[in-house]
């Protein structure tokens, strides 16, 4: 008698709005936490960033993100609870003396938000609507702690990067990125964003995000709780929110 296969592959074709998505995606079939699912999210979300680079480019705009250019790095960045997980796994197979040094950034980045009075703002946002958002996430901003993983002005995790950090594109001039303001900062629109959705996920607090900066805190503290399920299911929950959210949006 043969075996249930391990994985599976699908080929289809996303469409969010105006967007059209070609997906072929090999995924597990055994029942897994959603951060076992992290990585084909992540081959998602270059897909759909992919297509709204695209559409910005053919209106003759360009990205003018690049490597060196880490001032972005020290904006706040909200990852979801699996993100953390995995973010802690990361840091865990690092050799040393890299991992001590790493997880020192985090304590020391950690510290320094405390002493500005934002850390408590951003692990517990009491924020009610976008511009009180903002104006968080510029708080933290100029207090000037970078990502821990920010290095020469450059990610070096790129390859295992957060979700959000791959939605975030911009085409205004790269000057404007070390002072920030709404005016001057032009990030690109993408046709739908897998971060939220990954964020609604799975998630055991009453805010299902956290800052990048307590992923490490975070992940020593708790478990993941979080329900297992075949890759399948997780992958078509993700692509039902994403044609949600954007026929919400376009409303």
């Amino acid at each position: 008698m043969s075996s249930e296969p391990q994985s599976v592959t699908g080929k289809g074709v996303l469409r969010l709005g105006n967007a059209k998505i070609n997906l072929e995606v090999t995924m597990t079939t055994k029942p897994v936490r959603c951060v076992s699912m992290l990585p084909l999210f992540q081959q998602l979300t270059n897909m759909i960033v992919q297509e709204g680079v695209e559409q910005i480019e053919a209106t003759g705009e360009k990205i003018s993100c690049k490597k060196g250019c880490g001032a972005c790095c020290r904006q706040l960045v909200p990852i979801a609870e699996p993100e953390a997980y995995q973010l802690q796994a990361l840091v865990e197979a690092m050799p040393e003396p890299r991992r001590t040094e790493i997880k020192k950034r985090f304590s020391d980045g950690r510290e320094k938000l405390i002493e500005a009075g934002v850390l408590e703002k951003v692990e517990t946002p009491s924020a009610t609507n976008k511009e009180e958002a903002i104006a968080l996430g510029l708080k933290y901003f100029h207090t000037g702690v970078p990502c821990p993983f920010l290095e020469e002005e450059s990610c070096s995790i790129h390859q295992d990067r957060p979700l959000a950090c791959r939605e975030y594109l911009v085409v205004s001039s790269p000057e404007h990125c070390a002072n920030p303001t709404r005016e001057t900062v032009h990030c690109i629109t993408i046709p739908a964003h897998v971060s939220s959705v990954v964020k609604q996920l799975s998630h055991s607090r009453p805010v299902p995000w956290l800052p990048l900066i307590s992923a490490l805190d975070f992940s020593e503290k708790h478990t993941d709780q979080s329900p297992t399920r075949p890759g399948p299911e997780w992958f078509q929950e993700v692509l039902q929110q994403l044609k949600n959210h954007t026929s919400e949006t376009r409303q």
